[in-house]
């Protein structure tokens, strides 16, 4: 039996337009040489945009045959697109290690199912401000976005209390929470 404390799935979560992956990102860069932790990126049947959402762009056939050979650790729908984290994850976890992942709220009970030692780390940020970032993304029109704003989540499952961010300061202050955030869990 091994002695290496077990890993943790950290789902990152939040509505569109929070800055879930500038926060990543900026976790990623700050905890770069501490190597409790990975930072896993989505595979996503869209086009690779870096400026805009951090992710590995897979055609949908090579996704599906992934999907049937075993290679995707999760995966879900969302948008019309097709979502996974890579099967790495489990390597990881076996490691012991914290990994971070962007996920749609509508994978949580299944990552939890699957990764029973999973925490959810909820982002928000204000409405207006979300408005903006999704403008800026320029994928959407005025419309889009009114709609998408509009949408509400899926709930989470009622035993799952997530750890909130408040994302609607300045970037270098939501990292620093979300930074704090994780290192807390990997001092659990």
């Amino acid at each position: 039996m091994s002695d290496r404390p077990p890993g943790v799935l950290v789902l990152v979560i939040g509505p569109s337009g929070v800055g879930k992956d500038t926060l990543i990102t900026g976790a990623r860069q700050a905890l770069d040489a501490d190597k409790r932790f990975s930072f896993v990126r989505r595979l996503v049947t869209r086009p690779t945009d870096l400026d805009l959402e951090d992710h590995l762009s897979i055609e949908p056939g090579e996704f599906a045959e992934a999907l049937v050979n075993g290679r995707l650790a999760l995966h879900w729908e969302a948008h019309g697109l097709n979502y996974a984290l890579p099967i790495g994850v489990d390597t990881d976890l076996a490691l012991g290690r914290i990994v971070v992942a962007n996920v749609s709220r509508h994978v949580v009970p299944t990552a939890i199912a699957k990764y029973p030692n999973c925490r959810v780390l909820m982002i928000t940020a204000e409405i207006s401000l979300r408005a903006d970032r999704l403008a800026r993304r320029g994928r959407e029109n005025r419309d889009q976005i009114t709609a998408r704003l509009a949408r509400e989540g899926a709930a989470l499952p009622a035993d799952v209390s997530p750890i909130m961010i408040d994302n609607s300061s300045s970037v270098g202050i939501g990292v620093t929470a979300f930074v704090m955030a994780l290192r807390a869990l990997a001092d659990e």
